[in-house]
Order: structure tokens, then C-alpha cells, then sequence
């Protein structure tokens, strides 16, 4: 798997420009990772979090779910 995170001519370089934006394909997969990883704990925890304030915990769920998906 490591040819994948070669800097050779590579479609992917190319369509992200990621010389010209001063990243590679490893740092933007693990920061999609990271990214994901954030959002599922966070639609995990924020409904318990504020259903103990009296919120539904469903209603909760789906605004935090909407608001992470337009964020």
C-alpha cells in the first residue's frame, strides 16, 4: 500500500493539487479519519450530555447530526 502515498505523478496529486496546497494524501487521510472519528463521539456523547438537562435525547441526536452535517 505504501505506492499510494508516493509523490509521483499520481491521478490523486493531480486532481488535489496537493504540492500546490503543501500536503500529501497521508495527512489528508488521517485527517479524514480524525475528522470522522470526532463527529461519531461526538453524536455519541452530546444527546446523553444534554438529555440530563431535560432535552430529548432523540431530538438532540438529530439536530447534532444536521448541524454536523452542515458544518
Amino acid at each position: 500500500m505504501k505506492f499510494i502515498f508516493t509523490e509521483g505523478n499520481h491521478m490523486l496529486n493531480n486532481y488535489f493539487k496537493f504540492k500546490e496546497n503543501g500536503t500529501d494524501l497521508k495527512t489528508e487521510i488521517i485527517g479524514g479519519i480524525t475528522t470522522f472519528l470526532a463527529m461519531a463521539y461526538t453524536l455519541g456523547i452530546n444527546p446523553t450530555i444534554l438529555s440530563k438537562t431535560g432535552m430529548p435525547e432523540t431530538g438532540v441526536f438529530f439536530a447534532t447530526a444536521i448541524a454536523s452535517g452542515i458544518a
